[in-house]
């Protein structure tokens, strides 16, 4: 029999700013009033490279048989695509500082010291420095004893770091490891392009460890996204005084990427990690979609064919926030009691240039660290998909 083991804690952190659409109204009028000219022509192709986001999400090759444009067709008449708050880092905030506070609320809810962790794996997207990542830095902050890794799968890190940290502890190599992830694409995506519109701040981290019998991590697929490879990218170039900066850039072509590819990812892990769990896609009985775009939790349920009323979608409120997707919408999901012990749960994850991967579990009596914040209270978590 497979050791029990999943996740026994789980917490969330966020930036202290928060950025509405008012914000790109108010200090980049003309921005929003080219993306308005952009609607008004159809979403055309356009040569400004600031309008990254309507390259990104367009009506272009619409395909009325395609789950993705269906779900994403309501709102390509918005300039914003559906997002209309997300959270960015203060002048005073950094990725450390956001996986710092997750840690330890995923530590103080668990009830254990840092001297109790073997291992922690942290996934910083993207790191404080350029090199190394934040995990012994991490680890510094927190007064962690045990061993501290780096791992990267861009939006996919928490699904394969929950892999590897419940193979390392039925191995017998650790009994609890740490995963944090955050997520600081503020810092790349530049306020004058319309990338920034849909993109976030955030950080999760949860402690792995084993469970009660036939709970946890029963089955993890997972497949290389290599088609997805230059469809998000970074490029240097410089600040306002001329210095260098790295910014990040949306491909046009990542239009058709997301057609071909968003319905076969979701459909070859979610149902290869049920056939190999043993169970059927009905007896799930909560699905934790990556929520990249407020459509994306309908292209996961349109694509299996499963009831809406399973899932969540925050994307509204928090907007893309990577790696930290999955773990925020089980965190919102479990708080509102939208999950319960021993429920069977499927999460799937996709990342550009990494990897795409569907896990199922048995959850868990998981002890969930303090609000993020005090304005999402538990009677105000949406029931079904969207807010």
């Amino acid at each position: 029999m497979r050791q029990p083991v999943g996740i026994k804690s789980l917490a969330v952190s966020v930036p202290s700013v928060i950025r509405t659409n008012d914000f790109w109204r108010e200090n980049y009028p003309d921005l929003v009033a080219r993306a308005e000219q952009n609607i008004a022509k159809k979403n055309q192709k356009i040569a400004d490279k600031n309008q990254s986001l309507s390259k990104v999400f367009t009506s272009d090759g619409f395909d009325p048989t395609n789950a993705f444009d269906i779900e994403m067709k309501p709102y390509l008449s918005d300039p914003f695509r559906g997002m209309t708050q997300r959270y960015v880092l203060g002048s005073d905030e950094s990725a450390l500082t956001m996986e710092s506070e997750a840690a330890r609320k995923a530590l103080a809810a668990a009830n254990m010291k840092p001297e109790d962790v073997d291992l922690m794996i942290v996934t910083s997207l993207f790191a404080d420095n350029i090199v190394p990542g934040n995990a012994a830095f991490l680890a510094g902050e927190l007064g962690l004893k045990g061993a501290a890794w780096n791992l990267e799968s861009t939006c996919s890190s928490a699904s394969v770091m929950l892999q590897t940290a419940a193979a390392l502890i039925r191995s017998g190599e650790y009994r609890n490891v740490l995963g944090v992830v955050s997520v600081t694409y503020s810092r790349y995506a530049p306020e004058e392009d319309t990338l920034s519109w849909f993109l976030g701040d955030g950080a999760g981290a949860f402690v792995v460890g084993e469970l009660k019998e036939n709970q946890g991590v029963i089955a993890t697929k997972i497949l290389h996204t290599h088609e997805t490879c230059g469809t998000f990218y970074t490029e240097l170039d410089k600040d306002a005084l001329g210095n260098p900066k790295l910014v990040m850039r949306g491909s046009p072509r990542a239009s058709k990427m997301f057609r071909q590819t968003t319905e076969k990812f979701i459909r070859d892990c979610c149902k290869g990690a049920a056939e190999m769990a043993g169970v059927t896609l009905d007896e799930i009985d909560f699905f934790a979609f990556n929520t990249p775009t407020v459509w994306y939790a309908n292209v996961g349920t349109r694509t299996l064919g499963v009831d809406p009323s399973k899932t969540i979608n925050l994307c509204s409120r928090y907007a893309n926030i990577g790696p930290v997707l999955p773990l925020t919408n089980l965190y919102h999901a479990a708080e509102a009691g939208r999950i319960c012990e021993n429920d069977l749960v499927l999460v799937y994850t996709i990342g550009s240039a990494s990897n795409a991967g569907a896990t199922v579990m048995r959850w868990g009596d998981v002890a969930l660290g303090s609000s993020p914040h005090s304005s999402l209270t538990k009677d105000k978590i949406p029931v079904g998909a969207t807010m």
